[in-house]
Protein backbone atom coordinates (compact mmCIF):
# COMPACT_ATOMS: atom_id res chain seq x y z
CA UNK A 1 0.00 0.00 0.00
CA UNK A 2 1.16 3.53 -0.79
CA UNK A 3 -0.24 6.54 1.08
CA UNK A 4 0.26 10.18 0.18
CA UNK A 5 0.38 12.65 3.06
CA UNK A 6 0.36 16.42 3.29
CA UNK A 7 -0.07 19.19 5.81
CA UNK A 8 0.08 22.90 6.15
CA UNK A 9 2.26 24.55 8.79
CA UNK A 10 -0.23 23.68 11.57
CA UNK A 11 0.00 19.95 10.91
CA UNK A 12 3.65 19.55 9.98
CA UNK A 13 4.75 18.05 13.31
CA UNK A 14 1.99 15.43 13.33
CA UNK A 15 2.69 14.67 9.68
CA UNK A 16 6.36 13.93 10.36
CA UNK A 17 5.43 11.55 13.19
CA UNK A 18 2.65 9.91 11.15
CA UNK A 19 5.09 9.19 8.33
CA UNK A 20 7.21 7.17 10.77
CA UNK A 21 4.12 5.45 12.17
CA UNK A 22 2.90 4.45 8.70
CA UNK A 23 6.32 3.25 7.62
CA UNK A 24 6.43 1.17 10.80
CA UNK A 25 3.26 -0.54 9.56
CA UNK A 26 5.04 -1.39 6.31
CA UNK A 27 3.26 1.30 4.30
CA UNK A 28 5.11 3.27 1.63
CA UNK A 29 4.58 7.00 2.17
CA UNK A 30 4.82 9.87 -0.31
CA UNK A 31 5.25 13.26 1.39
CA UNK A 32 3.59 16.14 -0.48
CA UNK A 33 4.80 18.75 2.05
CA UNK A 34 5.07 21.11 3.76
CA UNK A 35 8.06 20.33 5.93
CA UNK A 36 8.36 23.58 7.90
CA UNK A 37 6.23 25.52 10.35
CA UNK A 38 6.44 28.65 8.18
CA UNK A 39 2.99 29.87 7.17
CA UNK A 40 1.90 28.47 3.81
CA UNK A 41 -1.25 27.97 1.75
CA UNK A 42 -2.83 24.52 2.18
CA UNK A 43 -4.10 24.29 -1.44
CA UNK A 44 -0.46 24.18 -2.56
CA UNK A 45 -0.11 20.72 -1.00
CA UNK A 46 -3.73 19.54 -1.12
CA UNK A 47 -4.06 19.71 -4.92
CA UNK A 48 -0.95 17.58 -5.62
CA UNK A 49 -2.13 14.98 -3.08
CA UNK A 50 -5.61 14.92 -4.63
CA UNK A 51 -4.15 14.52 -8.12
CA UNK A 52 -2.03 11.59 -6.91
CA UNK A 53 -5.10 9.90 -5.42
CA UNK A 54 -7.09 10.48 -8.62
CA UNK A 55 -4.32 9.14 -10.85
CA UNK A 56 -3.73 6.10 -8.65
CA UNK A 57 -0.09 6.93 -8.01
CA UNK A 58 -1.03 6.61 -4.32
CA UNK A 59 -3.74 4.34 -2.95
CA UNK A 60 -4.98 6.66 -0.21
CA UNK A 61 -4.18 10.04 1.30
CA UNK A 62 -3.94 11.74 4.67
CA UNK A 63 -4.07 15.51 5.13
CA UNK A 64 -3.72 17.73 8.17
CA UNK A 65 -4.28 21.42 8.75
CA UNK A 66 -5.39 23.53 11.69
CA UNK A 67 -9.12 22.74 11.54
CA UNK A 68 -9.06 20.22 8.71
CA UNK A 69 -11.71 22.23 6.90
CA UNK A 70 -9.46 23.98 4.39
CA UNK A 71 -7.86 20.72 3.35
CA UNK A 72 -11.21 18.91 3.10
CA UNK A 73 -12.78 21.68 1.02
CA UNK A 74 -9.81 21.80 -1.35
CA UNK A 75 -9.42 18.03 -1.68
CA UNK A 76 -13.11 17.53 -2.38
CA UNK A 77 -12.94 19.84 -5.41
CA UNK A 78 -11.36 16.87 -7.18
CA UNK A 79 -13.96 14.51 -8.66
CA UNK A 80 -11.99 11.38 -7.77
CA UNK A 81 -11.49 12.30 -4.12
CA UNK A 82 -13.73 11.60 -1.16
CA UNK A 83 -11.99 13.41 1.70
CA UNK A 84 -13.51 12.82 5.11
CA UNK A 85 -12.79 15.05 8.10
CA UNK A 86 -12.38 13.05 11.31
CA UNK A 87 -11.76 14.27 14.86
CA UNK A 88 -12.42 10.97 16.63
CA UNK A 89 -12.03 7.26 16.02
CA UNK A 90 -15.74 6.67 15.46
CA UNK A 91 -15.76 9.30 12.70
CA UNK A 92 -12.54 7.83 11.28
CA UNK A 93 -14.23 4.44 10.99
CA UNK A 94 -17.45 5.83 9.54
CA UNK A 95 -15.81 7.92 6.80
CA UNK A 96 -14.32 4.66 5.51
CA UNK A 97 -17.21 2.31 6.30
CA UNK A 98 -19.98 4.53 4.88
CA UNK A 99 -18.22 6.99 2.55
CA UNK A 100 -15.20 4.95 1.43
CA UNK A 101 -13.12 8.08 2.01
CA UNK A 102 -9.90 7.77 0.05
CA UNK A 103 -8.40 10.72 1.92
CA UNK A 104 -8.51 11.14 5.68
CA UNK A 105 -8.37 14.74 6.93
CA UNK A 106 -7.64 15.64 10.55
CA UNK A 107 -7.64 18.93 12.52
CA UNK A 108 -4.14 19.12 13.99
CA UNK A 109 -4.95 22.03 16.31
CA UNK A 110 -7.91 20.24 17.90
CA UNK A 111 -6.70 16.68 18.51
CA UNK A 112 -3.70 15.14 20.25
CA UNK A 113 -1.08 13.24 18.30
CA UNK A 114 -2.12 10.09 20.16
CA UNK A 115 -5.70 10.56 18.94
CA UNK A 116 -4.45 11.24 15.40
CA UNK A 117 -2.72 7.84 15.37
CA UNK A 118 -5.87 6.16 16.71
CA UNK A 119 -7.96 7.82 13.99
CA UNK A 120 -5.53 6.74 11.26
CA UNK A 121 -5.53 3.18 12.61
CA UNK A 122 -9.34 3.10 12.73
CA UNK A 123 -9.61 4.46 9.18
CA UNK A 124 -7.02 2.08 7.73
CA UNK A 125 -8.39 -0.98 9.50
CA UNK A 126 -12.07 -0.41 8.68
CA UNK A 127 -13.42 -1.92 5.46
CA UNK A 128 -15.93 -0.16 3.23
CA UNK A 129 -19.39 -1.59 3.83
CA UNK A 130 -20.69 -1.16 0.26
CA UNK A 131 -24.37 -1.83 -0.40
CA UNK A 132 -26.56 1.23 0.09
CA UNK A 133 -23.44 3.28 0.75
CA UNK A 134 -22.03 2.49 -2.71
CA UNK A 135 -25.29 3.67 -4.28
CA UNK A 136 -24.89 6.99 -2.47
CA UNK A 137 -21.24 7.34 -3.44
CA UNK A 138 -22.18 6.74 -7.07
CA UNK A 139 -24.39 9.84 -6.88
CA UNK A 140 -21.64 12.18 -5.64
CA UNK A 141 -19.81 13.13 -8.87
CA UNK A 142 -21.19 16.14 -10.71
CA UNK A 143 -22.36 15.02 -14.13
CA UNK A 144 -21.57 17.48 -16.91
CA UNK A 145 -24.37 18.04 -19.37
Amino acid sequence: MKIGICSDHAGVEYKAKLIKYLQGRGIEVVNFGTDTTESMDYPDVAHPLASAVESGSVDLGIALCGTGNGMAITLNKHQGVRAGLAWGTAIGKLVKQHNNANVLVMPARFISYRLAVAIVRAWLDTPFEGGRHQRRIDKIPVKKS
